[in-house]
C-alpha cells in the first residue's frame, strides 16, 4: 500500500513540474520575436553601443568646434600631465573626503597603550558599554 501512495505522489509531483514549466515558456517571446526586436532597436539607434554608460538618446548632437588635431593635442597633453581618467572608469569627485586613518601607526599605539593601562579598553568577546 505504501509503494502505491509513493507512486501516486511522485506522478503528481511530476505532472506539476511539467506543467509549470509549460506555463512558463508560453508566455516568454520566442527568439526570433526578440531578434526582431533587437533589430528593430538597432536601426532606430535606441541600443547602447557597448562599453556605453550613457543611452545614445540622451547624449547631445552638438558638433565639436574644435579640430581633430585641436583635439589630439589635448589629449597628449592631458595624458603627459596624467590627468586621464582610465577606461572605462568614472573621475573622482573633487569634493570627495579623503579615507584611510587620520593618525599614523606609532600614534595609534601610544593611544592604544594608554588607554589600556587606565583600563578603558573593552576585554575581547565583550560588547562595549554604550555612551551616556
Amino acid at each position: 500500500m505504501n509503494i502505491k501512495n509513493t507512486l501516486t505522489i511522485v506522478a503528481a509531483v511530476a505532472a506539476a513540474m511539467f506543467a509549470q514549466a509549460s506555463f512558463a515558456q508560453a508566455s516568454a517571446p520566442s527568439r526570433a520575436e526578440v531578434k526582431a526586436e533587437t533589430k528593430a532597436a538597432e536601426k532606430s539607434g535606441k541600443l547602447t553601443p557597448a562599453g556605453e554608460v550613457a543611452p545614445k538618446a540622451a547624449m547631445t548632437g552638438e558638433k565639436s568646434t574644435e579640430t581633430r588635431a585641436e583635439r589630439k593635442a589635448k589629449t597628449k597633453m592631458a595624458a603627459k600631465e596624467g590627468n586621464l581618467t582610465p577606461a572605462g572608469e568614472t573621475a573622482p569627485k573633487a569634493d570627495a573626503p579623503a579615507t584611510g586613518p587620520k593618525t599614523d601607526r606609532a600614534t595609534r599605539k601610544a593611544e592604544t597603550k594608554a588607554a589600556e593601562k587606565a583600563g578603558k579598553l573593552t576585554p575581547a568577546g565583550e560588547v562595549a558599554e554604550p555612551k551616556k
